[in-house]
């Protein structure tokens, strides 16, 4: 089974920076897909990007675009998702999830194994 861990997120002031990673391990095969999603209290969890792993495809959610790099290192099993000019908007629990797909979907409910989540807080 695949297993995940978040890390990198805490408290930033807007407009500031944050780098998440999500450590992974367990992969069976080299085509999972891997994403990032978040959830804010009384709101659906939405996605905020994907990489695909068939060929390092990004994807981004409109609301993030131009804002957030996300990246994957294969050789140690982990994601990064760094994030730019954070907005009042963005504090949620990010999460990272992965698909044993060569592609990446937007939908949660496709993913396999998700990781339990990391707490990003923006404010003055």
């Amino acid at each position: 089974q695949v297993q995940l861990v978040e890390s990198g997120g805490g408290l930033v002031q807007p407009g500031g920076s944050l780098r998440l990673s999500c450590a992974a391990s367990g992969f069976t095969s080299p085509y999972y897909s891997m994403a990032w999603f978040r959830q804010a209290p009384g709101k659906e969890r939405e996605g905020v990007s994907c990489i695909a792993s068939s060929d390092g495809t990004t994807y981004y959610a409109h609301s993030v675009k131009g804002r957030v790099h996300v990246s994957r290192d294969n050789a140690k099993n982990t994601m990064y998702l760094q994030m730019n000019s954070l907005k009042p908007e963005d504090p949620a629990v990010y999460y990272c999830a992965t698909v044993g797909d060569p592609l990446c979907s937007a939908w949660p409910y496709e993913y396999e194994d998700w990781g339990p989540g990391t707490q990003v807080t923006v404010s003055s």
